[in-house]
């Protein structure tokens, strides 16, 4: 999957992440767990609906710096423990978005020592949308997340 990525369009972050896979994927697939990783503090995600199924929906709604922030998705691809793919270009129903900005694309492997490879792509229909996202510190924000989620998965191995 990563070797197909288009420098132009797609933004790619992989991590090596100390817990298994199993429960990375349950983070992501558990709407109790968004909130706890999903965007870098302190930001706060604010609700979250998940129905965990090719077309279902992935929304969550964002508190950034006091300005509440929708986002509303459906899953294009699920595979158990191994991938997931959601986009915000259409909604449940399969109604197109008005103003889409990307396809999220995430990887779970499993890692030597039990841990698990985490590879989130950000793809997107424009060199110019993907400029922004690049911008507006994907590498940061992303990884920030990333490094939330071990942390917070870790707290659930105890």
């Amino acid at each position: 999957m990563t070797s197909d990525l288009n420098p132009l369009t797609d933004l790619s972050l992989t991590r090596t992440l100390a817990v298994p896979r199993q429960l990375v994927w349950d983070c992501w697939t558990m709407a109790v767990h968004i909130p706890h990783f999903f965007v870098p503090a302190p930001h706060k995600v604010t609700s979250v609906d998940i129905d965990l199924r090719v077309g279902g929906r992935f929304n969550t709604t964002f508190n950034i710096d006091g300005t509440i922030v929708e986002n509303k998705g459906v899953y294009l691809d699920v595979q158990p423990t191994e991938k997931l793919v959601f986009t915000d270009s259409y909604t449940e129903g399969w109604k197109p978005a008005a103003d889409p900005f990307m396809t999220a694309i995430m990887l779970f492997a499993d890692a030597p020592g039990g841990g698990t490879i985490y590879t989130a792509i950000a793809r997107h229909r424009s060199r110019e949308t993907c400029k922004s996202h690049e911008d507006m510190g994907f590498f940061d924000g992303w990884g920030t997340a990333a490094t939330q989620l071990e942390t917070y998965a870790k707290g659930l191995m105890s």
